[in-house]
């Protein structure tokens, strides 16, 4: 579990050859982040939760300079990863320790689906609009938390299509979401409270139990 709050800014180092048929190797360069994560943790990476594995080496640990993650090909498909290029920079968090204040929202760093930049405005306020597909807008509520490569945010506005979001300066300095325009792809991960309420009411309407006890 994370929190959305990003504690640092990484970078893509390259995709090594994969480690088996069903995986491919991301190398991200952390860039001085002060955590040092062990073999084994997940570490949020622009919205997409990744579990740490030793590098090339012998060592049982990955080296302090690089993190290596394996990447499936479900998780290329279906998130941002799969057009990531060396060079790129990226949103890093750790889980969630017993000492992490909960100043986010509760993020499991499970995508829902990549969302489309349509809009970005810049003059009065910062403001970012994306299109996530029609079938997770039922997931989006006014003034409801969304994750946008991982990035807690909340909700500032939305449409039948769209949703909008506003970013404070400190969102801005301290995250990769400044470096928006539009024709980007984002990472989406709807609130968990509100996709569990929808889930259930869609099953309990489609088996048509309204009133029975199920």
């Amino acid at each position: 579990m994370f929190t959305g709050i990003v504690q640092h800014v990484g970078q893509v180092v390259s995709w090594q050859p994969p480690v088996g048929p069903r995986a491919q190797r991301l190398v991200i360069d952390p860039r001085g982040w002060v955590y040092q994560p062990k073999r084994g943790e997940s570490i949020c990476n622009s919205g997409v939760c990744l579990t740490v594995v030793p590098g090339p080496s012998a060592s049982s640990e990955p080296a302090v300079d690089h993190l290596h993650f394996d990447v499936i090909a479900d998780t290329l498909t279906k998130t941002t990863l799969g057009v990531w290029q060396p060079g790129r920079l990226i949103n890093l968090e750790h889980a969630v320790l017993a000492s992490t204040p909960m100043g986010g929202h509760v993020v499991q760093g499970h995508v829902d689906a990549t969302a489309e930049v349509v809009a970005v405005e810049s003059a009065a306020a910062w403001r970012v609009r994306v299109r996530p597909p029609a079938g997770l807008m039922l997931a989006m509520v006014p003034q409801g938390a969304i994750c946008l490569d991982g990035v807690s945010l909340t909700i500032a506005d939305l449409d039948a299509q769209t949703v909008t979001v506003s970013l404070i300066p400190e969102t801005l300095s301290q995250t990769t979401l400044g470096g928006l325009k539009v024709g980007d792809f984002v990472n989406v991960e709807a609130d968990i409270l509100t996709k569990t309420i929808v889930s259930v009411v869609e099953r309990v309407l489609a088996a048509g139990k309204i009133g029975a006890r199920t």
